[in-house]
């Protein structure tokens, strides 16, 4: 990776340090900052092996000529003969049978884009709510799910609002957040650069051109931030200013992305929340999914009675070895067998590699399905992925051929020569702890 430019570290480090002393401050001169020294500082954001746009010209193709080519971007930027190319359209396949899709936007687009980010995250994280985790610098998914254990574990709440957004990418309403980022951003040219990619078409796989009214596409480099931005205004300083002091006892929310729940302590509390919540996400085009919106009962004194779900992990009472209560963690079930049926069809597509190299690649998906599920307490589960694991590259190594290759005795010679990777509890940084005892939780 190339070395960072000094000069614009300390453009953004400057940036970052105004929107933190000044929250009503409105930034002008941003588009300008949009030079070839930052673009060629952001394109050691850039993955070189992704996917390409639909100019077809890849990232590595893109950098024979990267001066020369970052120079007439930031010339037709200067002079307003930008156009956002066509966003390409993939489908991904889901366990469930169906499809999401992923936009890809083109190579100059995708580091325009990198640049366009680092600006508003300068500006934004010193706004974002320290319960928001999803698509933020040094924060993640297990960093949410410690958060919210020990609000769980320490806080007085009792009740849980589980709620789903339909559609969140597709639905985001453009003349919304173009109001959402004129809090923040009194510079036309960049809001006019970002409407660019908000309406910029999508090539669909069947050829066609789709013009999207709504939504930002996933995959696209700037849909997170932007995403984070909708639901900061929407839902985030909401709840913060409005649902709060409204409540008679404690209430806190912890999202990532467009995945949140919410804790109250009394019930009527949470029934309140629950009754408005739906309209205040309409008022952004927004609508919750009904079937997946519920108000759950979650406290000691009911140990093991209730349950739900959060990226990926069932949270559940329980009792530590001293028989005290205790918030369990385990791999939800759902999450589970997304997992197990994922492995299966790559071990099914993966069975004709050499055995070293399989094996190889094997360990390096269940050392990836440990460091997230390796919570204390969810050992069991992870037993479960690796025996499954076991049966499913057994299963496959024997259809390498019409004969079958291995029995059991067979199977485990040859597990114990080029090993499985066992399930193990990964020891991580307590961020989430320090957050509370620094009291910035």
């Amino acid at each position: 990776m190339q070395e960072r430019n000094v000069s614009v570290q300390t453009s953004l480090q400057a940036t970052a340090k105004k929107a933190s002393e000044q929250p009503e401050y409105r930034f002008r001169n941003l588009f300008g900052m949009l030079n070839e020294e930052m673009l060629k500082d952001s394109w050691q954001y850039i993955r070189k092996n992704a996917a390409s746009g639909v100019d077809r010209v890849s990232a590595k193709e893109y950098e024979l000529n990267l001066d020369e080519n970052i120079h007439q971007l930031v010339d037709d930027l200067k002079r307003k003969r930008y156009r956002a190319k066509l966003v390409r359209r993939v489908l991904i396949p889901k366990e469930n049978g169906k499809s999401r899709p992923l936009g890809i936007p083109a190579t100059q687009d995708k580091l325009l884009q990198v640049a366009v980010k680092r600006l508003l995250e300068a500006i934004y994280e010193q706004d974002f709510s320290r319960s928001s985790f999803g698509y933020r610098p040094n924060l993640g998914a297990l960093d949410a799910v410690d958060e919210l254990t020990i609000k769980l574990q320490f806080g007085r709440y009792n009740f849980v609002v589980e709620a789903d957004i339909k559609g969140f990418f597709d639905n985001l309403n453009h003349d919304e957040l173009l109001k959402m980022l004129a809090e923040r951003v009194d510079d036309k040219a960049l809001l006019w650069l970002i409407g660019k990619w908000l309406k910029a078409g999508v090539l669909d796989t069947d050829g066609k051109t789709l013009l999207p009214e709504t939504g930002t596409p996933q995959g696209g480099v700037i849909s997170p931030i932007l995403a984070n931005i909708y639901l900061h205004y929407a839902l985030d300083m909401w709840f913060e200013k409005v649902v709060i002091p409204h409540c008679r006892g404690q209430a806190y929310l912890i999202r990532f992305a467009d995945d949140f729940v919410c804790l109250f302590e009394f019930k009527e509390d949470a029934r309140r929340f629950y009754e408005v919540l739906g309209k205040r996400l309409g008022k952004f085009g927004l609508e919750l999914s009904a079937e997946k919106t519920q108000i759950i009962p979650f406290s000691a004194k009911a140990l093991g009675q209730t349950s739900f779900d959060f990226l990926g992990f069932e949270f559940r009472w329980g009792k530590d070895r001293k028989g005290k209560p205790h918030v369990d963690k385990r791999t939800a079930r759902k999450s589970l067998r997304k997992s197990q049926k994922r492995l299966s069809l790559w071990c099914k597509g993966n069975r004709h590699r050499r055995i070293p190299e399989l094996f190889k690649a094997l360990n390096a998906k269940l050392r990836g399905y440990y460091n997230y599920f390796g919570v204390y307490g969810n050992l069991p589960s992870l037993n479960a992925f690796y025996l499954y694991a076991v049966r499913a590259l057994w299963k496959y190594l024997n259809r390498r051929s019409q004969h079958k290759s291995y029995n059991w005795v067979g199977f485990n010679q040859l597990m114990e020569r080029f090993g499985i990777t066992k399930p193990r509890i990964v020891v991580r940084p307590k961020r989430a702890v320090m957050r509370v005892a620094s009291g910035l939780a």
